[in-house]
């Protein structure tokens, strides 16, 4: 399981990967294009599935133009509905459709034919979790899958989990574990980091925050880890780097106001960020958001309180706001989306994925994904429970964020 024994065994592009760039960034020269498979759910028109590995194929716009310098070598879909585009991809493009996910990453050989493995369980038909309503997608299945051929060729390449690691924490943990105990490259999480901040807001290293905001909207699960993501890459950058969360509920109703008057989070930050936002609906926010919205209550170990509010009925935007010590005014930005294909914000995913692949080092830590899939599970639990405030121990995850950049330009 030694991935630079793979490296070595296959082949002059791969063996050159200490040479490259990092990180990589749009506009640089490409280097040579490294094979990847695909573990997916489903591979429909604007899934993530399309999203990503359809910048490899069809380049960033997906209209054919540059891409990164990778090449979709095999492909295993779990689910094959009605829409399908995989299966014309492969006639197109030239990559293979597996039967299973050894197949995808092997050809099925006993040596490993891909530098990396992309894996996006998301979107298809699945359950959910009979008490939270947790789409029950089979992140975990798929990486242990990935495991098990990287255990039966004896090596190890770097993997993409797409969004959280898994709809709960016990499979998020053992599949944390199970890659560092196997020295295998890994990287999660959402493209949120990595989108068009407006203004371009990046919190100093080593900063004071007294009080942090986020806003989100849509389902309280799916977009809800996205507004949970978006809140921490900005708060890990914080004096000390990241310790973790010592609690989490998440408020409905009235118990959103009355937290408020009880000062457990402040609506100053919430004008601040919705007045950097488009679309906010006029009016009165509690009318507004009665019977739809869910404030989630985070209370770091470090004495960190922040909140995310999922604001449905007020605001369709992403949006983040902060007190920092020293600083007057609160500073505040909006996380813009392309809301139509081709969806520009993957294109920075994806360039992380790349950079990930060609250097055998993650763009950016996977703890902070470990972190927030543990948030949002405590989170599901809260709701599904009245908002009952979850201790966390096992959410003591401690590490150090990078300087990773995110979308530029309009």
């Amino acid at each position: 399981m030694d991935r630079r024994r793979f490296l070595s065994n296959a082949g002059s592009s791969l063996a050159a990967l200490a040479l490259l760039p990092e990180p990589l960034t749009l506009g640089d020269e490409s280097p040579s294009s490294l094979p990847v498979a695909g573990i997916v759910t489903t591979y429909r028109n604007n899934t993530h599935a399309d999203v990503i590995l359809g910048k490899i194929l069809e380049g960033f716009d997906q209209q054919g133009g540059s891409g990164p310098a990778l090449k979709l070598v095999g492909l295993y879909t779990d689910q094959v509905p009605d829409g399908d585009l995989s299966r014309q991809l492969a006639d197109k493009h030239g990559f293979s459709i597996a039967s299973t996910i050894d197949e995808a990453l092997t050809g099925g050989t006993d040596q490993l034919r891909v530098a990396g493995v992309i894996s996006i369980g998301e979107h298809g038909d699945y359950p959910q979790t009979p008490v939270t309503q947790q789409k029950m997608y089979p992140r975990r299945r798929f990486f242990d899958g990935i495991v098990d051929t990287f255990r039966r060729v004896g090596a190890v390449v770097p993997v993409f989990s797409d969004k959280h690691l898994a709809f709960n924490w016990n499979d998020a943990s053992h599949m944390y574990k199970t890659a560092a105990a196997m020295n295998i490259p890994f990287m999660a999480g959402s493209s949120l980091p990595v989108t068009w901040r407006k203004p371009p807001l990046s919190l100093p290293f080593g900063c004071e925050i007294e009080a942090a905001l986020a806003i989100g909207y849509g389902g309280f699960e799916a977009y809800g880890f996205h507004a949970i993501e978006m809140l921490q890459c900005m708060v890990e950058r914080r004096s000390g780097g990241e310790t973790g969360i010592k609690h989490v509920s998440a408020l409905q109703g009235d118990s959103i106001w009355n937290a408020r008057d009880a000062g457990a989070w402040q609506d100053d930050l919430l004008q601040v960020a919705l007045a950097g936002m488009p679309g906010v609906r006029p009016g009165d926010p509690r009318v507004l958001m009665k019977d739809r919205a869910a404030f989630y209550q985070l209370e770091y170990r470090d004495g960190l309180r922040a909140t995310v509010a999922m604001a449905n009925g007020l605001a369709s935007q992403f949006g983040f706001a902060a007190k920092l010590r020293g600083r007057e005014k609160p500073v505040a930005t909006w996380f813009e989306l392309q809301e139509v294909k081709p969806f520009g914000h993957f294109t920075y995913l994806t360039q992380a994925i790349e950079s990930m692949i060609h250097t055998g080092k993650p763009a950016y830590p996977v703890e902070r994904t470990l972190l927030t899939t543990g948030i949002l599970d405590r989170v599901m639990h809260s709701l599904a429970e009245g908002g009952k405030r979850f201790d966390t121990p096992e959410l003591a995850i401690s590490y150090e964020p990078v300087a990773w950049p995110f979308a530029n330009g309009e």
